[in-house]
């Protein structure tokens, strides 16, 4: 039996939800019937509108998803100032204030506190500037990822910013790829480092090159099934096929029917092409794309290009995240700046929105690692940039544990986290960074925290992998923190081992240092990395590195453990909630 999803979706999806949006914004919240109010959420993922958690009715997420990432002149402006005027809730939040605006691991941005009546108008000023909020959720084509300085990097071997935009031209509101059976996440890759992260998507295009009718061809070779999500990732699979620039979007096109024709509607966690793939075989996946759903002969791989892959790859010496100044392949440079766990302020937001335009032409391009670039900075224009006051907190030479620190939305506002996470990282790092010096020779080191299984943090690749959990402490409940170790993408990727769990959120900082200290006391030598050094010892090994540990951090979110209707507010009732609200932000009365 289908879904209740996929019969919500059979009554209504697609472009169609727009004119329900616009009727329910003119009509108010209370316009939306109580047993409706799921299935008309569902149907809003589509435009990129995610309901807030309990407690927090009203209220939505907006996720805006520019292809590859990049934000032309003007853009980045343009969001913040929707921030600043719609994305205010009831309470602030005590790192941020209130009013910021978040990148995301897949280069998009999401506002937060969104009221439904206000939505028709932001539609048009996001339109205005040739941004779009659909298909940025929902079970379709996400936004599509990739190399956020494609079109502009020194080591590219093919444009994946063309690409990246065709793909996204063609399949956004394509009604015959609107309906899949769940998400469908692609990146495009054309550089030396492989930073669209393609193992970890549903379908990547990665540079190969191949001898066609005798011509040597830049172009691209296909993998499928990559993901993170529960407790089942994934690294895609090489189906054997090399596809021209010319092919590549009619075998993407062909691959997203396919998932659409016989992916699973009938169980939504199997509704993801890693797990056809594994039922299936990459052959047999082959097979069906060429019999069924592309008009050509396809060829086979072609020899792979990303031959110095260091994209969130861990290795002792560092790796390229674009974080930095680094010259671009016309002579000018980009700078790319930390984002402390990918959150942006409004008056930062507008601060570095005018260093975009000032020094550079106005681009500003989002990066997987939840960082932001501007691009296109002439020469002499450098070291005014580097002098702006505002790239004191966005720094391009950020600490490394700064510069390694990844954070999902967690239960600020998700109601699939169990834990808080974007204050609690903050916090995270700066106990590490004055506390806890990296061994010799590890000049990064990276943290992702993420509030649950469903990995928005990509946990799973990281150096340090965090989950949250609950456990209890001293007789109470508290929040906790699985621990994993060694994840990472590169020449030879692997996931994080969980080698410690439910860790006491306050015992954490402790437990990484004590890690530290002994992995630089353990390895054999300064070369050796930390990713290498786990990989050559098993999970009990593992597990007595860690060492949790009481120290002076003092972690203020411990004892919530998700009872209030927001992590940071005074009252621990859920029942103080201020939602559901109007538009003009006065409260509902219940009923009763």
């Amino acid at each position: 039996m289908p879904t209740d999803v996929e019969q919500w979706k059979d009554e209504l999806y697609g472009t169609d939800i727009r004119a329900e949006i616009e009727h329910f914004a003119e009509e108010g919240w209370e316009s939306i019937p109580d047993d409706e109010q799921d299935a008309w959420f569902e149907r809003f993922k589509w435009y990129g509108l995610y309901h807030q958690r309990a407690g927090q009715e009203s209220y939505f997420m907006m996720r805006i998803g520019p292809p590859g990432g990049v934000l032309e002149p003007g853009q980045f402006r343009r969001i913040v100032e929707i921030a600043d005027e719609f994305s205010r809730g009831p309470a602030e939040n005590p790192e941020f204030g209130n009013g910021w605006l978040d990148v995301t691991t897949r280069q998009a941005i999401q506002l937060h506190w969104i009221r439904l009546e206000d939505v028709p108008e932001i539609f048009e000023q996001l339109e205005d500037a040739g941004l779009s909020t659909v298909q940025a959720c929902g079970d379709s084509w996400r936004n599509i990822v990739g190399c956020p300085v494609a079109g502009k990097d020194k080591h590219e071997h093919v444009d994946a910013d063309a690409l990246a935009t065709e793909l996204h031209d063609t399949f956004k509101q394509n009604e015959a790829h609107s309906n899949l059976p769940r998400k469908w996440k692609v990146s495009v890759t054309g550089c030396d480092e492989g930073c669209g992260q393609g193992d970890i998507n549903d379908l990547a295009f990665e540079p190969a090159e191949k001898e066609v009718d005798g011509e040597s061809v830049t172009g691209y070779n296909v993998r499928v099934g990559g993901g993170l999500s529960r407790n089942e990732p994934r690294f895609a699979r090489n189906i054997d096929v090399f596809a021209t620039p010319e092919q590549a979007v009619e075998v993407a096109g062909g691959l997203s029917a396919l998932f659409r024709d016989h992916g699973d509607r009938e169980n939504r966690y199997n509704a993801r092409i890693k797990f056809l793939v594994d039922e299936w075989g990459p052959e047999t996946v082959r097979d069906t794309l060429q019999e069924e759903y592309v008009d050509f002969e396809l060829e086979t791989a072609g020899d792979d290009l990303r031959e110095s892959y260091s994209y969130n790859a861990g290795e002792a010496d560092g790796k390229h995240d674009h974080v930095g100044i680094h010259e671009q392949v016309d002579g000018d440079y980009y700078a790319g700046l930390n984002v402390l766990v990918g959150r942006i302020g409004v008056d930062d937001g507008y601060a570095l929105a005018d260093a975009a335009e000032e020094h550079g032409s106005g681009e500003v391009r989002l990066t997987q690692r939840q960082n932001i670039i501007l691009t296109d900075v002439a020469e002499e224009n450098v070291d005014d940039l580097r002098a702006e006051p505002v790239l004191e907190d966005y720094s391009p030479d950020p600490h490394p544990f700064q510069r390694g620190s990844i954070a999902c939305t967690g239960t600020e506002f998700c109601s699939l986290s169990i834990v808080e996470t974007k204050n609690r990282q903050v916090r995270f790092g700066r106990w590490l960074t004055d506390n806890v010096s990296l061994p010799e020779g590890v000049e990064n080191f990276h943290i992702h925290l993420s509030g649950c299984t469903a990995s928005c943090a990509q946990p799973q690749i990281a150096d340090v992998s965090l989950r949250g959990m609950k456990t209890r402490k001293n007789g109470e409940p508290v929040e906790a923190l699985d621990i994993g170790l060694g994840g990472g993408l590169g020449e030879e990727p692997q996931f994080a081992s969980w080698v410690t769990e439910r860790v006491p959120a306050d015992e954490v900082p402790g437990a990484i240092a004590n890690l530290l200290e002994n992995f630089a006391e353990a390895r054999d030598s300064e070369e050796q990395s930390f990713r290498e050094f786990v990989a050559d010892r098993d999970d009990e090994e593992l597990a007595e590195l860690i060492e949790p540990e009481e120290t002076d951090y003092d972690d203020p979110y411990m004892h919530n453990t998700k009872r209030t209707w927001y992590p940071y507010a005074e009252d621990d009732d859920l029942d103080e909630s201020p939602a559901p609200a109007r538009a003009d932000g006065t409260p509902i009365p219940s009923d009763d």
